[in-house]
């Protein structure tokens, strides 16, 4: 069961925003990728691609820190672990591509498999902090 979002934390992950995910490199040294996300009740995700250095980090190690910051000056931090689907269809990259990309189509990946990436969280951090 999924630590629920508090609403300050809602907000910043529903309102434009930017986010950063990282991972652990085997080596246990940290790895940060820039993703587009999204709120899914009280878990976020995203899409990626099977192969990738996250995806094979979060795959030795599903630990996972999600910076989401927004303006002016908000950010929540989301630590937890993940849970990762494959997504045959592409569904939420198209989604995100619509949401964040105006639209746009996403670029042919003929080869590439799609997965869903979901953060089930464990531990917030809000700032500036609710009173």
């Amino acid at each position: 069961m999924p630590l629920p979002l508090t609403e300050a934390a809602r907000a910043i992950l529903d309102a434009p925003h930017t986010a950063v995910l990282a991972t652990s490199n085997a080596d246990g040294r940290p790895q940060s990728s820039v993703i587009f996300v999204k709120r899914d009740g009280d878990t976020i995700v995203f899409s990626t691609v099977e192969g990738r250095l996250k995806t094979r980090n979060m795959r030795r190690d599903p630990r996972v820190s999600l910076l989401v910051a927004s303006n002016p000056g908000r950010y929540v931090e989301i630590r937890g672990s993940v849970e990762i689907a494959a997504d045959p269809e592409k569904v939420l990259l198209h989604e995100m591509y619509a949401r964040y990309m105006g639209g746009a189509t996403p670029p042919p990946e003929p080869d590439a498999e799609r997965l869903i990436v979901r953060i089930v969280p464990e531990k917030q951090y809000l700032w500036p902090p609710e009173a």
